[in-house]
């Protein structure tokens, strides 16, 4: 065994773990809801009105493949115009081929950008093969949709080509990014910008492709009469150690100070790692800065979440549903799994008053493997903020029908990406009603203590074989010790590395200890204890 200390010299300035307070727990019921013949889809846009959903976009198979050939193919294009009266239990479908190339080539791509103003259905970007190119591009344009009258339309069987508009912006060309809207601003946050057929042996093999994150929060403002459609850009913020992320969560918050901005949850890939970030970064009107001090260990792409604010306790809580994850709870013990499995967690991001975020793991769990590439699509009824938050304060009754969740997904096991041949997983149709219970005083939900960066462990590789790396940070000089125990509890190792300085720290397990598949790795540093399940082999 060797250990090799490595400090940043990171002081930390906020409160241990212990002294964190608990939040008010929530919890939900997940109500399925069958729609016959409406089909599944993942990965697209959507508007509502009037108790209606106009969805468009997205792919009809599940996680694309590895072949080049095979991996986001024409057949697996959503080249239709979907209206879901989930009420009704009812839905209606035309062709997008009614509409001009430029606009049904761009409506027909997945991952997707996408905002509702009123009634009108901003769309940036996406990917997807476009004939007119003769390639697999990412669009460059921005689209507004009237969806109040398209979907009138769609339902009368009536012209709906008056209802679309598209603008051509070489800016707007991303893809697995985020558009919000902060006060009169819009902020395309991340993404990236993806040319040709996705080769998992990377850009210069088979068939090629070009890849740029764009790294950046691009802030525009959208000019639209109702008939004359502009953009004016306004500032472009440039970070390629924050924001290169795609594929991930960009959710609507309201901060401590009472000010509306946004969170970039995790999102892929690290600079120099395939694996997702753990930290998150927070934007509002003034510019961004990574949150202190917390990792978000669950959720990781795009999923289906909910975002709640509570003004009487000055808490902002996000919900996420599902999706893929690089660790998940096993009977109460954190596990990584680097190959970043589907997950079935429910889990719930708070940020207290004074600015504190903590990671909550709910009682309830997804039915199955869902939710990579859901939406949640609001009741329209329920009470929320200017900038589509939940107000939790006016939700009267403890238990509350406050929306729904519909497609992603449905992965037939955690880890079917080095195996998939297109059968392993498919686009879920199965709706659920949301209903969110607010009085949870049976229960409290579980605190991930590690994502309050009491340490932040990471165990790694995991799976894996020795040697195996543990890094830990120290908020103040700390006597740490290092114990593994098998699945009986029993210790079969431990050691002292004395007492360590403040900051980032390595220690390395060379000779692990033999005849054990499963062992349970636990860091103890003063008074904080942190445990990871470390799985043996490849």
């Amino acid at each position: 065994m060797k250990y090799s200390g490595l400090f940043f010299g990171l002081l930390l300035s906020v409160l241990w773990v212990g002294a964190a307070s608990q939040v008010t727990s929530v919890d939900v019921i997940l109500e399925p809801l069958e729609i016959d013949g409406l089909g599944g889809v993942q990965s697209f846009a959507f508007g509502q009105s009037e108790g209606k959903w106009l969805v468009l976009g997205g792919r009809l198979d599940g996680l694309h493949r590895r072949q080049p050939f095979a991996s986001f193919d024409i057949a697996g294009h959503n080249t239709d115009l979907i209206v879901i009266d989930p009420k009704e239990k009812k839905h209606w479908r035309v062709s997008n081929n009614v509409l001009p190339v430029p606009i049904r080539e761009q409506l027909s791509a997945t991952n997707l950008e996408f905002h509702q103003q009123g009634d009108m259905l901003y769309v940036v970007g996406g990917y997807g093969f476009s004939s007119t190119s003769n390639d697999h591009i990412t669009y460059p344009y921005l689209c507004a949709i009237d969806v109040k009258k398209t979907i009138q339309a769609i339902v009368n069987g009536e012209d709906l080509t008056p209802y679309f508009r598209q603008i051509k912006d070489e800016k707007m060309a991303v893809t697995g990014g985020y558009l919000h809207k902060v006060y009169d601003t819009y902020y395309l946050v991340g993404g990236q910008k993806f040319t040709g057929r996705y080769n998992p042996m990377g850009p210069d093999h088979g068939p090629g492709f070009q890849q740029d994150y764009t790294n950046a929060i691009r802030k525009f403002i959208i000019e639209d009469d109702g008939t004359v459609l502009g953009i004016i850009h306004v500032e472009e913020i440039y970070d390629e150690d924050h924001l290169h992320r795609r594929d991930y969560n960009v959710v609507e918050q309201i901060m401590p100070d009472g000010q509306f901005g946004l969170t970039a949850f995790s999102g892929v890939f690290q600079k120099d790692a395939d694996l997702p970030f753990l930290n998150c970064v927070n934007i509002d009107s003034t510019g961004y800065a990574v949150q202190p001090d917390f990792n978000q260990y669950y959720n990781h792409y795009h999923c289906a979440y909910m975002p709640l604010y509570s003004h009487k306790t000055n808490e902002m809580s996000t919900l996420f549903f599902g999706g893929i994850a690089q660790y998940y709870d096993d009977n109460g013990t954190l596990t990584r799994d680097d190959n970043v499995p589907f997950v079935n967690t429910i889990a719930r991001v708070t940020r207290t008053q004074d600015g504190q975020m903590a990671e909550y793991k709910l009682k309830t769990d997804m039915p199955g493997l869902l939710g990579a590439g859901s939406e949640f699509i609001r009741e329209e009824s329920v009470p929320v903020f200017e900038n589509g938050v939940l107000n939790l304060d006016l939700l009267v009754e403890d238990t509350t029908h406050v929306g729904y969740i519909y497609g992603g997904i449905s992965s037939s096991a955690p880890n079917i990406f080095f195996i998939n041949t297109g059968t392993e997983s498919s686009a879920s149709s199965t709706l659920f009603k949301v209903y969110l219970i607010k009085n949870t005083s049976s229960y409290t939900d579980e605190l991930n203590d590690q994502s309050q960066s009491g340490l932040g462990m990471l165990v790694y590789p995991n799976p894996g074989v020795d040697p195996i790396k543990v890094t830990f940070n120290l908020r103040q000089a700390s006597e740490v010790w290092v114990q593994l125990h098998d699945v009986k509890g029993q210790v079969v190792y431990e050691n002292t590395m004395g007492m360590l300085s403040p900051g980032t720290h390595l220690y390395e397990l060379d000779t692990l200890p033999e005849g054990h598949r499963v062992l349970i790795l636990t860091l103890r540093a003063g008074n904080i204890t942190q445990s990871q399940k470390l799985i043996l082999g490849k």
